[in-house]
C-alpha cells in the first residue's frame, strides 16, 4: 500500500510547493484559484508561523502536541514508532517528550523510529527508515531489529494516502491504512501500549473504531486546534493494548 506523511498529502509537499510559489513570479501568477486560496491559507496560518518560530518541519507538529499536552502519551523512556514520518515533525516532538537524546540524565531515555515511503532527512535522537513501506513484511523484521525491545510502547501514525480527490475512495484507502497498522501491532506493540492515527471521517470509521475497541480498553476521538475545522481530518487515540 502506498502511504506518505500528512505533509505531503496536501497539495505535494508544502515546502515544496511554498518555494515554488514564492520564488516564481511568473509560475505564481498562472496558478489556479484555488491554489492561490491554498496558498494564501498556507502563508497566513499561524501554526505554519509557529512551526517556523520553533524549527518544526511542519504544522502538524502541533497537532500531536496538543493531544500530548492533555493526555500524556509520551513519556520519558518510552520507545515510539512514527508512521509516515515524513517530513518528520512528529518525531520531533516524540524525540524530545520521550527523551531520545538523553537530554535529561534524571529521567530515562527512550527511543523514536520512523518509517515512510519518501526520503526523511537525518534527525538527532531518531531513527528513520526512507522510502520504506510499513505493509512490506520486510520492513516489519527491519524495524524489529532496530527497536530496542522488538516492540514499542506507542504507535503514532500521521499516514496518508495519496489522494485521488475522491472523498469516498480517499476515506477508504485511509481506513485501509489504519485497519493494517492495528494488524501490525499484533507483532510490535507492547501490552498497555498505546496507539494514534489519524483518519478522515466517513462510513468506514465506525468499522475502525469498533476493530480499535475490540484491540485496546480505552478508545476515544480527537480532533486538535491545529487540524483545519473544514477538514474531515480526526484522530483516534487507543490506549491500553490488550495483546501479549
Amino acid at each position: 500500500m502506498a502511504w506518505r506523511g500528512t505533509a505531503a498529502a496536501a497539495a505535494g509537499s508544502c515546502r515544496h510547493l511554498v518555494s515554488k510559489c514564492l520564488h516564481t513570479t511568473v509560475g505564481f501568477l498562472k496558478k489556479t484559484g484555488t491554489e492561490h486560496q491554498w496558498l494564501e491559507r498556507h502563508l497566513k496560518d499561524p501554526f505554519v508561523k509557529a512551526a517556523k518560530r520553533q524549527n518544526y518541519r511542519c504544522r502538524s507538529a502541533f497537532k500531536l502536541l496538543e493531544i500530548d499536552d492533555k493526555l500524556q502519551i509520551l513519556r520519558p523512556g518510552l520507545s515510539v514508532l512514527d508512521c509516515g514520518a515524513a517530513p518528520g515533525a512528529w518525531s520531533q516532538v516524540a524525540v524530545e517528550r520521550v527523551n531520545a537524546l538523553g537530554t535529561d540524565p534524571a529521567v530515562p531515555t527512550g527511543f523514536v523510529l520512523g518509517v515512510d515511503l519518501l526520503r526523511i532527512s537525518p534527525l538527532e535522537g531518531a531513527v528513520f527508515l526512507s522510502e520504506a513501506d510499513i505493509a512490506d513484511p520486510r520492513t516489519l523484521r527491519t524495524i524489529q531489529s532496530l527497536l530496542p525491545a522488538e516492540k514499542v510502547d506507542v504507535i503514532l501514525s500521521d499516514m496518508a494516502p495519496n489522494a485521488t480527490g475522491i472523498k469516498e475512495l480517499d476515506h477508504q484507502k485511509l481506513i485501509n491504512l489504519c485497519l493494517g497498522l492495528l494488524s501490525l501491532s499484533r507483532s510490535i506493540l507492547k501490552p498497555k501500549g498505546t496507539m494514534l492515527c489519524k483518519f478522515w471521517d466517513g462510513h468506514e470509521s465506525r468499522l475502525l473504531q469498533n476493530r480499535l475497541k475490540e484491540q485496546f480498553q480505552d478508545v476515544r476521538t480527537i480532533k486538535p486546534q491545529a487540524s483545519r475545522k473544514d477538514s474531515a481530518e480526526s484522530y483516534y487515540l487507543a490506549r491500553l493494548y490488550k495483546g501479549k
